[in-house]
C-alpha cells in the first residue's frame, strides 16, 4: 500500500447531513463552513484546531486553581481513505468509488447510489495521496505534544480489516523512511524532547487476543491481569514488561519483536490480517521546573503544614502516558471467509469492537451508565473515552462500493466518537521520594562532614596536647638550664667578689707600702739635703 502527500487545513466540528447537498447549498456552505453543523448537534468543546490553546489553558487552570478538575476536550477524529488495491482495480473497474472526499472543507460523501449520498464532516479528511508525515502531524503530533507537557494521550485507529490501520500506526519504514508510521514518528519526537539525565521513558507492547492480554515482548506472559485503582480509576497492567528506552534504534528493535509475536493470518480481505488489538503504552516521567523563589508551605497527608525552605523545596514531576492502539479490523465472516479458529478470532474481535461501540454511544448520549466492564478492550480504553486523556482517533476506510456497509459503519463510529468529551488533566505531583532521597543524601553528607570535623578537632586537640607537653618539657629543661646557669653565675659572682675584695685589700696594702716607701724616700731625701747643707756649711 502506498500513500503520497496532500495538503489540507485543520478541521471543523463534525456533523452528518442526512440529505445530499445541492449545487447552491454547496456554494453557500463553501463561504460559511460552520453552517454545516446544526445548533442542536454542535459539540460543546472548542474547535479541533484549538487543541494547543486548550492545552495551555489547561495548564493555567491547574496552576491557578480555578479548575482543578481539568479542561474539557472533545475526541478529535480524522478519516483516511485507502487507495484501491489490485483486486479492487480489477473487480470494481466499472464502478465508481463509494466515497468522495472534500478535504478542503473537511467533508466526506458516502454514495448510496448514483443519485443519493450522505455527507459527513470530520476534524480532518485525508485523501489516498496523504503522506505518512502529514497523517502524523494532523492526527498524532498534538497528542504527543500534550503527553510531553504532562497530559495523558491516546491515538487509535479504527476501521474495516485491510484498510490500512497497521500501515498508518505501526509501519517501521525500514525500506523507505517516508513510510514510517505514527508509532515510530511519535517516539522520535519524544526522544528528541526528553532529557536522559532527568527524565524516564519506558515502553510496553501488548496485544488483546481472544479476550486475554498478552505481552508481545515476553510471549510467555499470556494472561496479564488488568488492575484498576479504586480511588482514581486508573488502569494498570503490573505484569507487563517495561523497557526503558534511550534511543530510537532500541525502539525499532522492540517494535520488530512485538510484531513478530503478534497474531496475524491470511483472509480474503487481507493477506496479513491482524487477529488481535495491539497496544503500545509509553510512560513518560519528567521533572517539572519549579519557578518559586521564596520559601513556601505544603500540607502533608495528615493535614499538617510543613514549612519548606527554598533550598529543600519539594521537586515536581509530571507522569504522563501515551497509548497507541492498533485495533483489529472489523469484518463480516461471509466476506472474510473465516473458518474454524479464524472464525473464533473474528467473533472475539467483533465482540470487543461492539462493546467499544456501546461505550462510545453511551458517552455520546450522556448516558448515566457506560458499560466499560463488558470487554477488556473497553477497560483498557477507559481513560481514552470519557476519561482524562487527550484522544485522537483515525478511522480508515476503503473506496470499494462492495464494502459500503462496512465503510458506513466505520464512518458512523467516528461520528459518534466526535461527541465524546474528555476531561483533560495535567498529571503533576510532588516527588516526595526524590526529596527524601536527596535529603537523606544531604544528611549522610552532613554526618560524614561532621564526623570528619569531629575527628579533625580531636586530632587537633591531641596534637595541641602533645605540643603543650613538648613545650612544658622544653620549658622545664630551659628552667633547669637557667637555674644551673644562675647558680654558676652566682658562684662566679661570689668568686669575683672575693677576688675583688682580695684585690682591694692587696691594693690597700700596696698603697700603704707605697706611702711608707714614699715617706721613707722623702725622709732619705731630706736627710741627704740636710747632710749636703751640712757639708756646705
Amino acid at each position: 500500500m502506498a500513500f503520497a502527500s496532500h495538503n489540507s487545513k485543520n478541521g471543523l466540528h463534525a456533523s452528518r447531513l442526512d440529505r445530499p447537498l445541492s449545487v447552491n447549498s454547496m456554494k453557500s456552505l463553501a463561504s460559511s463552513p460552520t453552517a454545516l453543523t446544526p445548533t442542536s448537534t454542535r459539540p460543546k468543546s472548542a474547535a479541533p484546531g484549538s487543541s494547543s490553546v486548550q492545552r495551555r489553558n489547561g495548564t493555567g487552570a491547574q496552576k491557578s486553581g480555578k479548575d482543578d478538575s481539568g479542561v474539557s476536550g472533545r475526541v478529535r477524529v480524522a478519516v483516511r481513505l485507502r487507495p484501491r488495491n489490485a483486486e479492487e482495480l480489477a473487480a470494481d473497474a466499472d464502478f465508481a468509488d463509494c466515497v468522495e472526499l472534500l478535504p478542503e472543507l473537511k467533508r466526506l460523501k458516502l454514495r448510496k447510489n448514483n443519485w443519493d449520498c450522505e455527507t459527513y464532516q470530520f476534524d480532518e479528511v485525508l485523501t489516498e495521496t496523504a503522506s505518512q508525515k502529514r497523517v502524523y502531524e494532523v492526527v498524532a503530533k498534538p497528542v504527543v505534544e500534550s503527553v510531553l507537557e504532562g497530559y495523558n494521550g491516546t491515538v487509535m485507529a479504527y476501521g474495516q480489516t485491510g484498510t490500512g490501520k497497521t500501515f498508518t500506526l505501526g509501519r517501521l519504514g525500514e525500506e523507505d523512511c517516508a513510510d514510517r508510521g505514527i508509532m515510530v514518528r511519535a517516539m522520535e519526537d519524544i526522544l528528541a524532547d526528553i532529557s536522559p539525565e532527568h527524565d524516564t521513558l519506558t515502553v510496553s507492547y501488548l496485544q488483546l487476543y481472544m479476550e486475554t492480554v498478552q505481552d508481545l515482548l515476553a510471549p510467555e506472559r499470556d494472561n496479564i491481569a488488568i488492575v484498576e485503582d479504586p480511588k482514581t480509576g486508573d488502569v494498570s497492567l503490573p505484569g507487563t514488561t517495561l523497557v526503558e528506552l534511550k534511543d530510537q534504534k532500541s525502539f525499532l528493535e522492540l517494535l520488530q519483536t512485538g510484531e513478530a509475536n503478534r497474531f496475524a493470518s491470511n483472509t480474503k480481505l487481507n493477506t496479513e490480517s491482524s487477529r488481535s488489538h495491539a497496544l503500545l503504552l509509553v510512560n513518560v516521567k519528567r521533572s517539572a521546573k519549579n519557578k518559586q523563589e521564596k520559601d513556601f508551605v505544603i500540607h502533608n497527608e495528615n493535614g499538617n503544614s510543613v514549612h519548606v525552605s527554598k533550598g529543600h523545596r519539594v521537586p515536581t514531576i509530571r507522569k504522563s502516558k501515551l497509548l497507541i492502539v492498533d485495533l483489529a479490523g472489523s469484518e463480516r465472516v461471509d466476506k472474510s471467509g473465516s473458518e474454524g479458529h479464524q472464525l473464533e478470532e473474528a467473533k472475539a474481535i467483533n465482540l470487543s469492537l461492539t462493546s467499544l461501540g456501546k461505550c462510545i454511544n453511551a458517552l455520546a448520549e450522556n448516558s448515566p451508565h457506560v458499560p466499560t466492564r463488558d470487554s477488556k478492550l473497553t477497560r483498557l480504553l477507559r481513560d481514552s473515552f470519557g476519561g482524562t486523556a487527550r484522544t485522537s482517533l483515525i478511522i480508515t476506510i476503503g473506496p470499494s462500493p462492495r464494502h459500503r456497509g462496512e465503510t458506513s459503519s466505520t464512518i458512523l463510529f467516528g461520528q459518534r466518537a466526535m461527541k465524546v468529551e474528555n476531561m483533560v488533566k495535567l498529571k503533576e505531583e510532588f516527588d516526595y521520594k526524590s526529596l527524601c532521597r536527596r535529603l537523606e543524601a544531604e544528611l549522610d553528607k552532613l554526618i560524614a562532614d561532621n564526623e570528619r570535623q569531629a575527628q579533625a578537632i580531636f586530632d587537633g586537640e591531641e596534637d595541641m596536647e602533645r605540643k603543650l607537653e613538648e613545650a612544658g618539657t622544653r620549658v622545664a629543661e630551659a628552667e633547669s638550664k637557667v637555674a644551673a646557669a644562675l647558680e654558676v653565675i652566682s658562684k662566679e659572682k661570689q668568686r669575683q667578689q672575693k677576688e675583688l675584695v682580695e684585690m682591694m685589700q692587696n691594693l690597700q696594702i700596696e698603697r700603704a707600702h707605697r706611702e711608707r716607701l714614699e715617706l721613707e724616700l722623702r725622709e732619705n731625701v731630706q736627710d741627704l739635703q740636710d747632710k749636703k747643707k751640712a757639708r756646705l756649711t
